[in-house]
């Protein structure tokens, strides 16, 4: 499976943060927004990736990430001109998924906890139909919301509704199969201009291919799009890693624990880092085989 990260977006929300300055390469506490996002489809075992940005920004996201190498991944990079919608990631990376199936995850979205890898890992193996994921949120009139039925079955997404049928959002992570770029292709743009996910979404549920799962209490998904969301996010990142040492979103730690380079990669990566806090815990971490 192939993932997507979308990027894009003007980032009005977080005015005047965002006047010259992508909102994904601002630091959540210790690292770049990005990098959460990213770790989350290395979690998933996913090594091809292509970060769609908008034009201005791209040149920054490149020197950033790189191409990947160095974390034994592919990146690859595309423009969103305009904010046309989450769907059009898939219009856009058409020649990057080449029917294969794709992970898109936003760019601003951040997953952690408990379970959450064994999650990541059963839906990645997906070949048919498309998986969403459900969340309990406290005003679900905010988000796309997932509607069941008395034996747990999907029964309708509706986006941002005024009259929530249940408390489950979707969340910022989803999984299709390679037709999810002629389902894209023939959608019409919604009354705000945009390709609507929820509409993707919605198509696999008429045709009977959609599941939802459901990501328990265990599990934290913070969108980071307004400023007290992105500074909750710092907040919780840094309480978390303080009380455990562990960091959280660390794509040199999680490339060597899932294989994809060696012990002597990682140590090559640690060079240039020695003297900070970032290269000590990765130092640690060596230290530790």
């Amino acid at each position: 499976m192939k993932g997507i990260i979308l990027s894009g977006g003007s980032g009005t929300r977080l005015y005047p943060l965002t006047v010259s300055f992508s909102k994904q390469l601002m630091p959540v506490y210790d690292k770049p927004m990005i990098y959460y996002p990213l770790t989350t489809l290395m979690l998933a075992g996913i090594r091809e990736v292509l970060v769609i940005t908008t034009p201005q920004d791209r040149h920054a996201f490149e020197r950033l990430l790189g191409d990947g190498s160095k974390w034994g991944m592919s990146i690859r990079y595309a423009e969103q001109a305009e904010p046309r919608g989450i769907a059009e990631a898939f219009i856009i990376g058409e020649r990057f998924i080449d029917n294969n199936p794709v992970c898109l995850i936003l760019g601003d979205n951040i997953f952690y906890g408990d379970g959450l890898i064994r999650q990541l890992e059963r839906v990645v193996t997906l070949k048919t139909g498309a998986h969403i994921f459900g969340y309990f949120v406290k005003n679900p009139r905010r988000y796309g919301v997932v509607a069941f039925d008395e034996m747990q079955n999907v029964i309708s997404i509706e986006e941002k509704p005024e009259h929530p049928k249940s408390p489950y959002a979707v969340t910022g992570i989803y999984f299709y199969d390679g037709t999810v770029v002629k389902k894209a292709q023939s959608l019409k743009p919604s009354g705000r201009g945009e390709l609507e996910i929820t509409d993707i979404n919605n198509l696999y549920l008429r045709d009977g291919k959609l599941t939802v799962s459901l990501f328990g209490r265990g599990i934290a998904w913070l969108d980071t799009g307004t400023h007290e969301s992105l500074l909750e996010a710092g907040n919780f990142i840094q309480i978390i890693e303080k009380r455990q040492g562990l960091k959280i979103g660390c794509p040199e730690e999680i490339a060597f624990r899932k294989g994809f380079i060696s012990p002597d990669e990682l140590h090559e990566l640690i060079k240039p880092l020695a003297t900070t806090e970032y290269g000590l815990y990765l130092s640690r971490i060596v230290r530790q085989l």
